[in-house]
């Protein structure tokens, strides 16, 4: 066996469902980075010199600085938004930040929008209706239906997105390094954008990874489990493992919402993870089972100790109702 295959081999084994076999919650390279102890359940990792990710103020939140300023990456949530404030003022004492750019339109990725944009200053210069947007405070960057999403959930102005895009791709340059910011239409919802710092080499991944349980699908919200695959696929094309040196923990640092830091491996066997997942209830559907029928078939079998739940905001039953769901909708758009 070749030590690529070795490499894969826990990952394959998982799939398998043999968790008594090896620790399936392998950590990832990026974990042996030092964390600083922030206090209050936060923690700080320098995955770059100029890059920084501060876990425990709801979704994690990225720092990347230089001479032309801040961009923060998420917002966190309301009510740790002045200690986030606070901590991101430490990193960039000598900068402004320039902006906030949201993966999500979830309250643990926006809910500190305001207070951060307010300690930055924009780029933009005067609007069409009299001065910079935003009062001049950072602009707030976000892809897809966000706006309408935060607008109709009731966040102040000042925290909605000052800069909206609908294409694919938005991109700029900033400290060096280019920017981009993919959005991924109908995945965890139809709000959701992927992160890629080129030069750093950091893909902020957002709700569409969270290693923690299975990926959330927000039918109510736009989102669907093919446009989830397709997003995890993104995410893949976008990262570099450690090749040819493969004994060395490195490559492109992938970070998710919420949990530990990743790299490629670890998105392959989470995609890998989704994909059988959808292609069993799939199959179920073609075999004219209900969705109690398919629920009872167990799907989620050799999967659900790791990454399912009986209680909390996100059962096991709610993914394969949400997988069956959005499988019956695409099939009826087919018609």
């Amino acid at each position: 066996m070749t030590i690529r295959a070795i490499r894969y081999l826990p990952a394959l084994l998982c799939a398998l469902g043999a968790t008594w076999a090896l620790d399936c919650q392998r950590p990832a390279f990026a974990q042996q980075l030092d964390a600083r102890d922030l206090g209050d359940g936060m923690e700080l990792f320098q995955i770059r010199p100029n890059f920084h990710v501060l876990i425990g103020a709801g979704a994690n939140v990225a720092v990347q600085v230089g001479v032309d300023g801040a961009v923060v990456v998420d917002s966190g949530d309301a009510a740790h938004a002045d200690r986030l404030v606070a901590e991101i003022k430490k990193l960039t004492p000598n900068h402004l930040i320039r902006y906030v750019i949201n993966t999500s339109a979830d309250a643990d990725h926006v809910g500190g929008n305001e207070k951060v944009s307010k300690i930055g200053k924009t780029l933009l210069g005067d609007s069409p209706f009299g001065g910079p947007p935003n009062d001049g405070a950072a602009a707030i960057l976000a892809g897809g239906d966000i706006l309408t999403r935060m607008s109709n959930a009731g966040y102040p102005e000042g925290a909605w997105p000052t800069e909206l895009f609908v294409q694919p791709r938005k991109y700029m340059y900033l400290n060096d390094e280019g920017i981009e910011v993919l959005h991924q239409p109908s995945a965890h919802s139809d709000a959701d954008s992927i992160i890629f710092f080129r030069r750093s080499d950091v893909v902020m991944a957002g709700d569409i990874i969270d290693i923690r349980r299975f990926p959330v699908i927000d039918l109510a919200n736009g989102g669907s489990i093919n446009g989830e695959i397709a997003a995890l696929n993104r995410i893949v094309e976008l990262a570099i493992p450690s090749i040819p040196i493969v004994s060395r923990e490195a490559g492109t640092v992938v970070v998710p919402s919420h949990g530990r830091l990743l790299d490629q491996t670890d998105v392959v066997e989470y995609r890998d993870m989704v994909t059988i997942m959808r292609d069993r209830i799939q199959n179920l559907m073609k075999e004219r089972k209900t969705l109690a029928q398919v629920k009872a078939a167990d799907p989620a079998l050799g999967y659900k100790e790791r990454y399912g739940s009986d209680t909390g905001s996100w059962t096991t039953d709610m993914f394969v109702e949400a997988v069956f769901k959005s499988l019956a909708a695409d099939k009826s758009k087919q018609r």
